[in-house]
């Protein structure tokens, strides 16, 4: 079983900064994509980045510029830095991790953590 844990959200002004940590514990296999999406309220989720365990990276339009998507040095860590943030960036941003192993594909998800940019 693999589990997600985020931290970091939390309350921000507009123009300020944030990053989300999550780290992932269990067995996942070494091809992977992490990635961190985000459900505003009364919206769908939504992707906003991901990162292959190759490095490389993707990233929703509207964050390109101001989100950052890296891996941490400690294994099946990743970070999110969200920078110049805007009201419309509050949402419950969630970390998700895929990976295909004996031809099975899985997916987890974090609990999620809120992200409130406000003044």
């Amino acid at each position: 079983q693999v589990q997600l844990v985020e931290s970091g959200g939390g309350l921000v002004q507009p123009g300020g900064s944030l990053r989300l940590s999550c780290a992932a514990s269990g067995s996942i296999s070494p091809i992977y994509t992490m990635g961190w999406y985000r459900q505003p309220p009364g919206h769908q989720r939504e992707l906003v980045a991901t990162i292959t365990s190759g490095g490389s990276t993707d990233y929703q339009d509207s964050v390109k510029g101001r989100f950052t998507i890296s891996r941490g040095n400690a294994k099946n860590t990743v970070y999110l830095q969200m920078n110049s943030l805007k009201p419309e960036d509050t949402a419950v941003y969630f970390c998700n991790v895929v990976f295909s192993r004996n031809d099975v594909w899985y997916h987890y998800w974090g609990q999620g953590t809120q992200v409130t940019v406000s003044s």
